[in-house]
């Protein structure tokens, strides 16, 4: 089961209180130790496979100004990695911004299964009215996509799809006119990997493209809009390395912004909702209902209400951090993924 957690102590750390250095921008970053012994690993199992995985390892921060969460993908090198712990660590360490809007309409987000299967995941999502569609999985159809979309809009009346980079330029273009012969998409998420191809799709479909991966894997983050490849600015809080990064990103950029979950606990999502909530203007839903992907959480679940999510930090329950705890094995896994990660933060 891993270490129980302590219960919550403000000034806990090396003589009673945090050891902070100075660095850049005039921000002050913990002392690798405290950030290791305020760490604790979760394993979350999940309802279906998502992203090619079925249980999510995570690491939370029981920080002195609330929880942060890191949760790089396992697969993520330490520069990219980096990213999402200094987003954790300014969670945990540094207090988020002041909300403008109380809640946060969200999308409800269906994984690529059948489409007899789309009622059930819909049922997680009371109230909404937008759903984000996974498509382009390998070893699956344009048919199997084309019936899961129409299967969601039997329900939710507006629909978005996400390829994640999953087609050429062509198949993009083929994809649209189907999963528009039975209605409109309000935009295609990642159709394709590269920049000039999210150009070329937008120049030749008349469905508006959104960026994600274009956004939060490049090493400049507005080049894709720059370059006029995006109608939609898809943000997430921990890739970008933390809520006021994204916020200075959405300031620079004029597209709509809708900002989503990178398969975050209730942790995470609850900074995600700080965010949105922080943003000045949100004209779309955004994708931070993905807690219900998950069979049991860190946090007890906030169900929509008529699809809408508070805009509110969460704390999770230190009895679910116990019981959802890594094996030990995993847990020196992460442990060493932060040594790792933490001086390219610092």
């Amino acid at each position: 089961m891993g270490r129980r957690p302590r219960r919550r102590v403000r000034s806990r750390g090396r003589a009673g209180a945090c050891a902070f250095r100075l660095l850049r921008h005039d921000e002050a970053v913990p002392e690798l130790a405290d950030v290791l012994d305020r760490l604790h690993v979760v394993a979350l199992p999940m309802r279906v496979r998502f992203r090619g995985i079925t249980t999510r390892e995570l690491a939370l921060i029981d920080g002195p100004a609330g929880w942060g969460e890191f949760g790089a993908f396992v697969e993520y090198r330490p520069a990219e990695a980096a990213h999402w712990l200094a987003a954790g660590i300014e969670a945990a360490y540094r207090p988020l911004p002041e909300v403008r809007r109380p809640r946060i309409p969200i999308n409800a987000t269906v994984p690529a299964v059948a489409a007899h299967d789309v009622p059930g995941v819909l049922a997680r999502f009371p109230g909404v009215r937008t759903a984000k569609v996974k498509v382009a999985e390998p070893g699956q159809t344009l048919a199997d996509d084309v019936a899961r979309v129409n299967a969601v809009r039997d329900a939710v009346p507006t629909v978005r799809v996400d390829a994640n980079g999953g087609w050429t330029v062509d198949e993009a273009v083929a994809a649209a006119r189907a999963l528009t012969a039975d209605g409109p998409l309000e935009y295609l998420e990642q159709p394709c990997r590269t920049v000039p191809e999210l150009a070329e799709v937008r120049r030749r479909v008349d469905v508006p493209v959104a960026a994600d991966e274009s956004i939060r894997k490049a090493e400049d983050p507005l080049h894709v809009v720059r370059s006029g490849a995006a109608d939609v600015a898809v943000l997430k809080v921990a890739p970008l390395g933390g809520v006021h990064a994204m916020l200075d990103i959405a300031a620079q950029i004029d597209i709509p912004v809708v900002v989503s979950s990178a398969l975050d606990s209730a942790v995470g999502i609850g900074v995600g909702l700080v965010a949105a909530g922080s943003l000045p203007t949100l004209d779309h839903a955004c994708g931070l209902g993905t807690g219900g992907l998950f069979v049991d959480d860190v946090a007890a679940p906030v169900v929509p209400v008529d699809g809408y999510l508070p805009a509110a930090p969460v704390t999770p329950d230190l009895d679910r951090i116990a019981a959802l705890a890594a094996p030990p094995d995993r847990r020196q896994w992460w442990i060493a993924r932060v040594r790792e990660c933490f001086p390219l933060v610092s």
